[in-house]
């Protein structure tokens, strides 16, 4: 055995030189090389007894020496692994488990002695406390990341975005995060099955959003009950079944559920080959995904509350414009016309007075007709498809002013939700859509006027209901349309 004394400052310096880096995969790199140095191996090599948990499976020496010389007879050019099986192998361990392989080959001035093994020892117990302490700083760093990301998430969420910008939110942070080729949500579906409804990718998303998981997939049980589905290679997976499986390959499905509601599942797949998810990256990612859905609720419960708050102020409005307004010009127009039964005089002047009372209770009458429209348009919830006729013709005008540019006049006569019924009432909001159809197409129109008369009978005496469609354009034109109630 050699006297370790000489060589006792090569080991000093690659005892230091293992823990000059916080970082895990400089680390592993520092002891490769190291033990390469120290005992003047040609090959080195670290190979991880689990791969999954540091998302690592083997480091080589970073620069190989230059081969022997070539003898004088050509032969094939060296290989880049080892021409002969490892000649030292030393294990080694981190928190009593064993962490990996240390393996040396290739010695230049002949075989390892046991002078060489005895260092690669001491190489190693210090390799074990370097490599504790970066899986510490690694995991404290991604720990940090997540954190920060779900707050970013949060943050987000509760500024007001909408239903579908709220899903991308959580589909790129969660992507960056995880370092994964895409992120996307999925959403459970009608008939039992999920669907992609958000995608982000490092690429062109192409035909992801759309995939549907459909009722019978081995993985769908699980991702509807709430679990967390962690998949190695899901180009290969049987569980996997979608057409876009064979893009992708290490995967985890993450549930968005908060107070026991399922809103949908977290994908975060890595690329074919990519390296697998850690234990740390797992744990991470599923607190990520809580945190997120829990964001999504609250996001949605503020903006449930923001457009209460909207409908209890237009609910305010509509009673004050009914209580002041409506019933002021209702007493108004009375006063008028009783104005107007005595003016019973013969003389002109008595006449033009007569007429003008006349035109002024019918403007009273249309500005109430208009006054009630725009309460019961109050009244509708923002964002509600309507369910009542009036709401429906209301719906219809609005879809015409995006066109005309201006909004028409509507005017409802009589109590048309008692006595309008169905199958009348969807033939009078054809005739409606066709008429403002005609109105958009004509040149010059500037006032748009719809009248939905519950009270007019036909010409045969039956009661009916009649919609006329005014229009300004050129000398003015008048659709009018008919039906026995």
């Amino acid at each position: 055995m050699h006297d370790p004394v000489p060589r006792l400052p090569s080991l000093l310096e690659a005892v230091l030189s293992v823990g000059t880096d916080l970082e895990l995969r400089a680390t592993l790199q520092h002891i490769v090389d190291a033990a390469a140095e120290l005992t003047e191996a040609r090959y080195a090599t670290l190979d991880m007894t689990d791969p999954g948990r540091d998302g690592l499976r083997r480091i080589r020496t970073a620069q190989r020496p230059e081969p022997p010389e070539p003898p004088a007879r050509p032969e094939p050019p060296e290989s880049p692994e080892p021409p002969e099986p490892p000649e030292l192998i030393v294990p080694i361990h981190v928190d009593d488990e064993v962490f990996g392989d240390l393996r040396l080959a290739g010695k230049r001035a002949g075989p390892f002695t046991d002078e060489d093994e005895q260092l690669v020892r001491v190489l190693a117990t210090q390799a074990g406390i370097a490599i504790g302490n970066a899986r510490l700083y690694e995991t404290a760093r991604q720990r940090e990341r997540w954190i920060e990301g779900a707050a970013a998430v949060t943050t987000a969420l509760l500024s007001g975005e909408s239903a579908a910008d709220a899903l991308m939110t959580v589909a790129e942070r969660a992507r960056r995060l995880a370092e994964a080729s895409a992120g996307v949500i999925l959403q459970p579906t009608e008939d039992g099955g999920m669907e992609i409804v958000t995608a982000s990718t490092l690429d062109d998303p192409g035909d992801i959003v759309g995939t549907v998981i459909e009722p019978g997939s081995p993985v769908l049980e699980q991702l509807l009950g709430g679990e967390p589905v962690f998949i190695d290679d899901s180009a290969t997976d049987p569980r996997m079944t979608t057409h876009v499986r064979h893009r992708f390959g290490p995967n985890m499905m993450l549930p968005l559920q908060a107070g026991g509601r399922l809103l949908g599942t977290l994908a975060l797949p890595r690329r074919r080959g990519g390296r697998p998810y850690t234990a740390v990256e797992r744990l991470l990612a599923t607190q990520f995904a809580s945190q997120a859905a829990l964001a999504l609720v609250h996001a949605e419960a503020q903006h449930s509350r923001e457009r209460l708050a909207v409908y209890e102020d237009r609910d305010r409005i509509a009673r004050d414009l009914h209580d002041l307004v409506v019933q002021r010009l209702f007493a108004t127009g009375m006063m008028l016309e009783s104005t107007q039964r005595r003016s019973t005089g013969t003389g002109d002047t008595d006449k033009d007075v007569h007429a003008m009372l006349g035109r002024a209770v019918d403007e009273l009458q249309s500005t109430v007709q208009e006054v009630r429209t725009a309460i019961f348009a109050l009244q509708q919830p923002p964002a509600d498809a309507p369910t009542t006729f009036r709401g429906k013709v209301l719906r219809e005008a609005a879809g015409a002013a995006a066109v005309l540019g201006f909004q028409p006049s509507t005017r409802f006569t009589g109590p048309v939700e008692n006595r309008l019924a169905e199958p009348v009432a969807g033939r009078l909001l054809t005739a409606l859509r066709r008429a403002l159809a005609a109105a958009s197409r004509r040149a010059g129109v500037s006032r748009v006027e719809i009248t939905v008369d519950v009270t007019a009978p036909l010409p045969d005496g039956r009661p009916g209901v009649r919609l006329t469609v005014f229009d300004d354009g050129g000398a003015g034109t008048t659709v009018t349309w008919r039906s026995p109630l």
